[in-house]
C-alpha cells in the first residue's frame, strides 16, 4: 500500500471519490532527512513512564479487551448505520449514554442534512450468451432502472482512456462494465466513483464496475459514486471479480454479452449529528488535539471495520485518560464524524461550522484505514512537525509502531480540515487485507482482533495525550 500520489490524485481521492485509503508502499520518514529539534526530544522522552502506564491499563489492566467487547456489543446490537436512517441516529445516542457512563459530560452534537440513500430490490441477469444471475451491489445514490429493467448489451473497457478511443455509437445505448485490475485502492477507485459519468457522456444506458478489491469470493463491493451536472444520470453498480472476468473472457471472444438490470433506489434528506466529546485541558483548554472516526458505515455487513473500530479507539483515548486520571494541558476532542460514506458530509459541516477557530486545533488525528496492528501515523504538516511527531513515535518501538509515514493528505474525514493548513495524521497499520472486507457484507466483527485494538486503542491514547500535553504547539 501507500504509494506518492500527485496533488491532483489527491484533491480528486479525498474530495470526490470519499477514498479511506490507499494500498501501495509509501515513503517512511526514516528514509528521508534526519531531524534535530534540540531539547524538545528529552521533554518528549520523559513521557516513557505515562506511555508505559497506559498500556500497561490496557494491556493487562482493567481495560483489556474492553474496546473489543464494546464495539462488539455496539455493532451486533446495530448493525450497518446509513447515512440518514433512524438506527444512525439512535447509534449516536447509545455512544453518548456509553460516554456518560465514564462520567465524561462534556458532550456536545451538532446538527447537519445528510442525504439517506436507501437501496431497494437488485438484480442482474445475464440474459446471453447464457443464463445467469449476478452478484451486484448499488453504488452510493445511483438512480434507479424503469421498472422492467433495462435489458442491452454489454462492451468492456479497462479504463477512462479505452473507454475515450471507443466511437460513441458503439457505446451508445450499451451497459459499459470498467474491469481495471486492482493496484492501489486511489489509482482504481476513479473508475467506481466516475465510472457511470463517463459512461453516460458517451451514451451509455447503465455501467457497472468490477469491485474495487484485490480479493473475492464472489463478493461485490459498494461505495460511492458521482454524478456530474449536465450529464444523464444512469443506474450504476459493482459486480463481483468472478462474474466480472467471466463476463471479460466472454466479450473477448467476441460473444454477445446481454444483461438485464433491475435496480431500485429511494434517495431523501434526514437531519443527523456530528458527536463531540470533550475532555478538557487543565492550562489551554480552548487548544485541541482532535481524535476521530466515523460512526456511519454502508448498509451491508455491520460496519465493524469500516468505521466502528477506529470511532472506538478514539472514544477509547479520554475514557482511559479520565480513568488514569491523566488530564493535559489542552483539551482533547473525540468526533464521531456522520455521513463519511456519502461525501465526508459530517466532516465539511465541522469544517464551515468552526472555521474561525481552526486556529486553536492543535493536531488532528482519525482511524479510517482499518484498527489492525498499528505501525505508526501517516503524517501531514510541515517538516518541524513530522519531525516532533517521528520522535513521539519513538516512544512506541517496543509495540513496532514507530513508523512515520508523509502523506501530505491522510485520512477521509480530517482531509477536509488538513487541506486548511492544519497538521495531523491518519492510523498506519497492518491492514493489508482491509480492501478484502471493505464496502461489502464481509465488513463484520469476524475481522476484528481484540488484541489489536488493544494495541491501537493504547497507541491512540498515548499519541494523543503526548501531543495535548506538550510544552509547544505542533507548529504549521
Amino acid at each position: 500500500m501507500f504509494v506518492k500520489v500527485t496533488i491532483l490524485v489527491k484533491v480528486i481521492v479525498f474530495l470526490v471519490f470519499f477514498v479511506q485509503c490507499d494500498c501501495a508502499p509509501k515513503k517512511k520518514y526514516s528514509e528521508l532527512k534526519k531531524c534535530d529539534i534540540g531539547q524538545l526530544a528529552d521533554e518528549i522522552a520523559s513521557y516513557d513512564a505515562v506511555v508505559k502506564d497506559i498500556m500497561d491499563y490496557v494491556f493487562s489492566g482493567p481495560f483489556k479487551n474492553q474496546t473489543y467487547d464494546e464495539l462488539a456489543k455496539f455493532v451486533d446490537k446495530f448493525g450497518a448505520r446509513p447515512s440518514g436512517s433512524d438506527v444512525l441516529e439512535q447509534s449516536i445516542d447509545y455512544m453518548i449514554k456509553l460516554t456518560r457512563d465514564e462520567d465524561i459530560n462534556d458532550i456536545v452534537t451538532e446538527e447537519l442534512e445528510v442525504p439517506e440513500w436507501i437501496r431497494g430490490e437488485e438484480q442482474i441477469t445475464m440474459l446471453e450468451p447464457r443464463k445467469k444471475n449476478i452478484q451486484l451491489l448499488g453504488l452510493g445514490k445511483s438512480v434507479s432502472t424503469p421498472e422492467e429493467g433495462i435489458t442491452a448489451e454489454v462492451i468492456v473497457v479497462s479504463n477512462f482512456e479505452e473507454l475515450a478511443a471507443t466511437p460513441d455509437n458503439v457505446v451508445k445505448g450499451k451497459i459499459v462494465l470498467f474491469d481495471p485490475v486492482f493496484t492501489t485502492y486511489s489509482e482504481t477507485v476513479v473508475h467506481r466513483s466516475q465510472g457511470a459519468a463517463r459512461a453516460a457522456e458517451k451514451g451509455a444506458v447503465a455501467s457497472l464496475v468490477r469491485s474495487i478489491t484485490p480479493f473475492s469470493i464472489n463478493s461485490p463491493h459498494t461505495g460511492s459514486q458521482s454524478y456530474e451536472e449536465n450529464i444523464t444520470k444512469i443506474p450504476t453498480a459493482a459486480i463481483t471479480l468472478e462474474d466480472s472476468d467471466l463476463i471479460r473472457r466472454m466479450y473477448n471472444r467476441g460473444e454477445k454479452v446481454v444483461l438485464n438490470i433491475k435496480m431500485f433506489s429511494e434517495l431523501n434528506n434526514k437531519t443527523s449529528r456530528n458527536t463531540l466529546i470533550d475532555l478538557k485541558g487543565r492550562e489551554l483548554p480552548e487548544k485541541l488535539v482532535i481524535v476521530s472516526g466515523h460512526i456511519d458505515s454502508w448498509d451491508v455487513g455491520q460496519g465493524a471495520m469500516d468505521d466502528g473500530g477506529g470511532m472506538f479507539i478514539s472514544w477509547a483515548a479520554p475514557v482511559i485518560l479520565k480513568r488514569l486520571n491523566l488530564r493535559p494541558k489542552r483539551t482533547i476532542r473525540t468526533i464521531f464524524w456522520t455521513a463519511e460514506e456519502l461525501g465526508l458530509i459530517g466532516a465539511k459541516a465541522y469544517e464551515e461550522k468552526h472555521r474561525n477557530e481552526s486556529h486553536n486545533i492543535n493536531f488532528i488525528m482519525e482511524s479510517d484505514e482499518g484498527t489492525f496492528a498499528p505501525l505508526g501515523l501517516e503524517v501531514a504538516g510541515n517538516q518541524e512537525a513530522r519531525c516532533i511527531i517521528a520522535e513521539i513515535l519513538k516512544l512506541f518501538e517496543s509495540i513496532n509502531a514507530s513508523t512515520l509515514v508523509e502523506d501530505d493528505s491522510p485520512g477521509s474525514d480530517i482531509a477536509v480540515i488538513i487541506n486548511t493548513g492544519v497538521p495531523g495524521a491518519s492510523l498506519y497499520n497492518a491492514n493489508e487485507k482491509y480492501f478484502w472486507f471493505h464496502h461489502t457484507e464481509g465488513d463484520t466483527m469476524n475481522v476484528e482482533d481484540p488484541k489489536e485494538l488493544d494495541l491501537g486503542a493504547a497507541f491512540w491514547t498515548a499519541v494523543a495525550y503526548i501531543i495535548a500535553d506538550l510544552s509547544i504547539d505542533i507548529p504549521r
